[in-house]
């Protein structure tokens, strides 16, 4: 990406509470100001990698299990297309708190996610990821910075994904942001989420931001209830298609208004050429939590 490092961080990839704890400091007084935890304001791209790891049948059996994917072959696999996140995110976690990273990880909204897979990935391959981000670009509320994650099988890139993260700030009533996403009733099964729903992603996923785990928590930083995570609406959405969908594909998504827990959402689909479009709403509200597309490549 423009302005990013050619020599990317060897990062440890662990996720967890840990991460969290280190997402949060730059956003509290004085400590903010410690070094290693100050925001040094020298920010010209960051890109992070981490040893390969071999995927293993038990974390992708957990993880379809609480997205709603059939469960793979234990031997063979294949892995559910946005499995492999799973290693994308603790990458963008380390370029948010990465001193040079110019604002804090605690307060970003993941707008937008898309996801490449040129191949299917299977039980017992061994797999390398890096990640990339750049200058950030100007979004109508704020500014967006794009992370890209490149997952490798040898040298071949077999999946990769760009994932785009707000950052509110001034309004700039110049900047565009366009989409080609469209609504799509809905049509298809409701999924009905219960209160632990976050809890149990955050345990196969990592992401253990407050937002998602408790009503308590998810009050002190502004929201009325706990929410689900992003990527698991995404996920859950793909797994209700997962059988109509090739295995060379990209699926685009974005994030509207967030799903509180506990709750209830509609799914819908339907052809478009190349692919399908695809939405969540609030079951029986005009509520949209997601636009998303699949495109065959």
């Amino acid at each position: 990406m423009t302005g990013a490092s050619t020599q990317p961080r060897l990062v440890s990839g662990d996720g967890g509470p840990a991460l969290l704890l280190r997402a949060a400091l730059p956003a509290i007084p004085v400590v903010n100001r410690l070094p290693g935890i100050r925001k040094t304001g020298a920010y010209a791209g960051l890109s992070v990698a981490r040893e390969p790891v071999t995927v293993e049948p038990g974390p992708v059996a957990a993880y379809a299990e609480v997205c709603g994917f059939t469960a793979a072959d234990p031997v063979a696999g294949p892995v559910p297309l946005p499995y492999l996140h799973l290693l994308a995110f603790p990458l963008h976690m380390a370029m948010m708190t990465d001193p040079a990273f110019p604002v804090p990880a605690m307060g970003m909204v993941h707008l937008e996610n898309s996801i490449t897979r040129h191949r299917a990935v299977g039980i017992g391959e061994t797999v390398s990821a890096s990640a990339s981000v750049g200058l950030p670009v100007p979004h109508p509320v704020g500014m967006a910075y794009r992370f890209t994650t490149e997952v490798r099988a040898g040298d071949a890139v077999v999946w990769e994904s760009a994932s785009t993260y707000l950052r509110r700030g001034r309004r700039d009533p110049d900047a565009v942001w366009p989409s080609e996403l469209v609504d799509v009733p809905p049509s298809g099964p409701v999924f009905t989420l219960r209160s632990d729903l976050g809890r149990r992603y955050a345990r196969v996923s990592g992401d253990y931001n407050p937002i998602h785990l408790t009503t308590v928590t998810a009050k002190a930083l502004g929201f009325p209830r706990h929410i689900a995570h992003g990527m698991w609406t995404l996920a859950r959405c793909v797994a209700a298609m997962d059988n109509r969908l090739p295995e060379a594909v990209r699926v685009d998504v974005a994030f509207k208004k967030p799903v509180l827990l506990p709750g209830a959402v509609a799914y819908g689909s339907r052809p478009v050429e190349g692919g399908y479009a695809f939405s969540l709403h609030k079951r029986g509200s005009d509520a949209l939590h997601l636009l998303g597309r699949t495109t065959a490549l």
